[in-house]
């Protein structure tokens, strides 16, 4: 017999909130992804896809507290908000997972401070000299399984022995960073690879593309080209802030007798390494101003598979990627749901009647349960591509939940949380991630200000748009404020 899908709970929600739900003209697709720092110094030097751009961080704090004091973001990425609200004058801390966000934010940190003649120097003396001479027949780059063939022979070989060069010839550490980090961003444009949602796609060169179609991702670089042309932007963007930076601190900072190095000292953003489940509970109440951030959708995009170059680069095991897959927020369906671990968290500390309002708080949200209700019927029915998605939904909203309620207690009186979100589709059935999140949030004190959406929404899959119509998703910004 037909399961007859159900809406009620939904269009309850929608009701209680579509006031709420605004057209922001000012927002765009490039304001709440990545494209709107290409051109943007340092953060144009690697592209992360999962990021907004600076100009959004900037927009928000001086629309909503253009005084400075103190910003947080949980899922920081390469810290374009901490960056962003630093050059504003906020304290900003981040938290963050990936050893790939991690490695950029750090270092962006350092290049903010580099001599920037010295490292001019070092990138002359490299051009001056035929790196390949470094290479060392008996190291190799760490490949995981789902790396391994993603460089041609010859620039898996420059790769090496650039590595090498930077580890045996080039001294000073700050420089010896960027140097590396250089490397480290044009790892997709010397590959076979292309970042693709859910995974790496191969190119058909590599003889590893899966499907019929045969894919080409176009002009594959050499490595020296590639890390000439980076290095060349690099310096480039660095004289150019330079320059910025000695007419900043004449004009505004004379009578404090000023250097580079002290004014990056003072801005510079404060990192955390782990999950946000685990850091967010260890920060004082009533401490932070501002909250910006963007956590991972309920996609099933899996960021240990699409930066697993990356990931390689930096020396992450298998069992490492395996680790980092588990303890990131329940994105795909291989995530295992995290309430037992969680429950012994805040045991141990001494809040396990925190741990029951939120474990509580989710139960009862019924928007959702109607939602994973509906998501178990199509599963039974063969209509899920994947069992496990009804589990993924599910796990993700447990964890925000945690989230949520966190940054609502760190929060000041008055505080702001932004967030940027996409609403998502599973077997035609629309998931409203705006909604839930935002009445999850009202649930921990938190008062819905504006779910701010984009003039044009967010389409589907093409299987989904193919089998159930072509129905825009919301993409949104939401302001909650304490």
């Amino acid at each position: 017999m037909q399961l007859i899908s159900s809406s009620n709970q939904r269009n309850e929600l929608y009701e209680k909130f579509k006031l709420k739900i605004i057209h922001n003209s000012y927002l765009d697709r490039t304001l709440v992804s990545y494209q709107g720092n290409k051109q943007t110094p340092f953060s144009s030097w690697f592209k992360y896809r999962e990021g907004f751009s600076e100009r959004l961080v900037t927009y928000l704090l001086q629309t909503f507290k253009p005084k400075p004091g103190v910003l947080i973001d949980p899922f920081s990425g390469v810290g374009s908000s901490l960056f962003a609200a630093s050059a504003l004058g906020w304290q900003t801390t981040g938290i963050e997972l990936l050893p790939v966000g991690l490695f950029a934010t750090q270092a962006r940190i350092i290049a903010q401070k580099i001599d920037v003649e010295l490292l001019n120097l070092e990138i002359t003396k490299f051009k001056q000299i035929n790196f390949q001479d470094y290479y060392d027949q008996f190291s190799v780059f760490n490949h995981l399984a789902i790396t391994r063939g993603a460089f041609s022979s010859i620039n898996e070989e420059q790769l090496i022995a650039y590595i090498s060069y930077c580890k045996n010839i080039i001294p000073n550490k700050d420089i010896n960073t960027i140097f590396i980090y250089a490397a480290f961003c044009i790892l997709e444009d010397i590959s076979y690879t292309r970042k693709d949602g859910q995974y790496l796609r191969w190119d058909n060169r590599s003889g590893r593309s899966k499907g019929n179609g045969k894919f080409n991702k176009g002009e594959i670089l050499s490595f020296e080209d590639a890390i000439n042309r980076k290095l060349k932007q690099i310096i480039s963007d660095l004289k150019s802030s330079l320059v910025q930076l000695n007419l900043f601190s004449e004009n505004l900072l004379l009578e404090l007798a000023t250097t580079k190095s002290s004014i990056v000292e003072k801005t510079k953003p404060k990192l955390y390494e782990g999950s946000c489940l685990e850091i967010l509970p260890t920060i004082q109440e009533n401490s932070v101003d501002f909250v910006i951030t963007s956590p991972p959708y309920v996609n099933r995009y899996d960021y240990t598979r699409t930066y697993a170059l990356e990931l390689a680069f930096l020396g992450c095991s298998e069992e490492k990627v395996k680790s980092l897959r588990q303890q990131m927020l329940s994105c795909t369906v291989e995530n295992r749901g995290k309430c037992n671990y969680l429950e012994q968290f805040y045991t141990i500390r001494n809040r396990h009647q925190d741990f029951l309002k939120i474990d509580s708080t989710f139960k009862n949200q019924a928007a959702l349960q109607e939602v994973l209700i509906v998501l178990e019927n199509y599963k039974k029915q063969g209509k899920l591509n994947n069992d496990n998605i009804v589990r993924m939904v599910g796990n993700y909203f447990y964890e925000m939940c945690f989230v949520i309620y966190e940054l609502a207690r760190i929060l000041k009186s008055g505080g702001i949380v932004a967030m940027v979100n996409d609403n998502v589709r599973y077997a035609g059935e629309e998931v409203p991630v705006d909604l839930i999140l935002s009445d999850i949030a009202e649930s921990f004190g938190l008062k819905t200000r504006y779910i701010w959406t984009l003039g044009r929404g967010k389409g589907n899959s093409s299987q989904q748009m193919g089998n159930h119509g072509r129905t825009e998703l919301r993409k949104c910004v939401y302001i909650w404020e304490k």
